[in-house]
This record gives C-alpha cells, sequence and structure tokens, in this order.
C-alpha cells in the first residue's frame, strides 16, 4: 500500500441549471479567433483552413460570483466572453450528428487572459501559456441542458464591466459552429464526459483593473460574473 505525500484539490463541478446535479471538469479547451471581428482586432486573418486550440488548468477554473485577485506578471488583463459546452459522452472522430449529440449542456463562460504576456509570446512565437492558463483565469455559470437550450437563431452574447457594455454579438457570427469543433477536435483527441470547450469571444476584449465587476449573459443563459479584487 502507498501512502500519498500530500492530497491535491479537487478539480470544480460546475452545477447543473435546476438540478442537484454537478459536472466535474476534467479538461478545459478553447477554440481562438473563432469571431471574425475578434480576430480582426487581434490584427489576425480569419481562417477556415481548421479550427487550433489551447488549454486551460481545470485547477485554474472557479464558479460564477466570486471574488478573484488581479494575477501577478501582467499590466494588461482582458475580459472574454464565451459560450462553453460539456461533452456528456465518449466521442472520438466524430460525424456532426454523433457531435451533437455527445453535448450534456452548455453555460456561459470566461477566458480571462494576460493579453500583454500573449503578445510578447506571439512576438516570439511561443506559446501562450502563461497568457492564457491563469490562476482563476476560467470561470463557469451553470450549465443548461442540451436539451433545454439550442445555440441556434443567432443568440445574442454580451458582456459588460461595471454595467458598461464592452462586447456585443451574436452566436450565429461564430466562425466555427458547435459541430464542426467537436468533430475537428475529435479528431485530435478521445473526447470524454468532463471536458469542456470554450468556443472563442466576439470583439470587444479590452482591460480590467482592480474593483471592476464583470457580466457575461448568453439569451437563455445563467449569466456569468466575476469581481476583481478592489484590495489589489
Amino acid at each position: 500500500m502507498t501512502n500519498p505525500l500530500f492530497s491535491l484539490p479537487e478539480p470544480i463541478s460546475i452545477p447543473v441549471s435546476g438540478e442537484d446535479s454537478v459536472y466535474p471538469v476534467g479538461r478545459i479547451f478553447c477554440v481562438g479567433l473563432n469571431y471574425a471581428a475578434h480576430a480582426a482586432e487581434m490584427g489576425k486573418a480569419v481562417d477556415r483552413e481548421a479550427p487550433f486550440y489551447f488549454t486551460k488548468s481545470p485547477g485554474n477554473a472557479i464558479l460564477t460570483g466570486q471574488t478573484a485577485p488581479y494575477p501577478p506578471g501582467t499590466e494588461d488583463y482582458h475580459h472574454e466572453m464565451e459560450l462553453a459546452f460539456a461533452i456528456g459522452r465518449p466521442v472520438f472522430r466524430a460525424d456532426p450528428e454523433q457531435a451533437m449529440d455527445a453535448i450534456l449542456g452548455y453555460c456561459c463562460a470566461l477566458d480571462m487572459t494576460r493579453r500583454d504576456l500573449q503578445a510578447a509570446a506571439r512576438s516570439k512565437q511561443r506559446p501562450w501559456d502563461l497568457a492564457k492558463d491563469v490562476e482563476n483565469g476560467a470561470v463557469f455559470a451553470p450549465l443548461t441542458r442540451a436539451g433545454d437550450w439550442s445555440p441556434a437563431d443567432g443568440k445574442r452574447i454580451h458582456l459588460s464591466v461595471n454595467g458598461e457594455i464592452r462586447q456585443d454579438a451574436t452566436l450565429a457570427e461564430l466562425i466555427w459552429k458547435i459541430d464542426e469543433i467537436v468533430v475537428n477536435l475529435s479528431s485530435y483527441y478521445h473526447l470524454r464526459p468532463g471536458d469542456v470547450i470554450l468556443t472563442g469571444t466576439p470583439a470587444g476584449v479590452g482591460p480590467v483593473v482592480a474593483g471592476d465587476r464583470i457580466s457575461g449573459e448568453i439569451e437563455g443563459l445563467d449569466p456569468v460574473t466575476l469581481t476583481i479584487d478592489p484590495a489589489e
């Protein structure tokens, strides 16, 4: 029998709206530059050849409604509002129909980013880990089951800081749609329950400072909020 030297913190579990159930988070995948206007504001061209991804650590994820410190190592911390979806059954090399059947639910999410570190990494063609995998840098609202909500019909996605709208778009503007993301990502990974995928952010990303309150919404889903600790 072996004895662990220490215990690791449990990863977060996302509540399922209207239920006592929770969804344990195992892996977090994120789609980059998935809105044309956001790609333009980042100085990048739209790429329809294939989506690209980065990851966030489950240990760096938190639930909506919390207050988190301004992270170290940056002077340009940005909000990014996103639609996220959660995998509910194993899927590998999915076709479009299998892709949608594999989704358990959807939620609002924030992808917080150390933008200055991302820009520095890009300039040297280095990975984005320090910019994207930030402590408290993935924020999740409760999940709504796929049977109760659909990303179709161009639902509105928007974010405000201290009540001022910063991002405002519709899900119709996604370059890579939900089924296409699952089809592509499942050609590289055996997707499984516990996998959460963030689908990209619309234009209007920008900096936050200590004391700011971020609120993001997608029509029909529970909102996501985050307060940057005013003590920082």
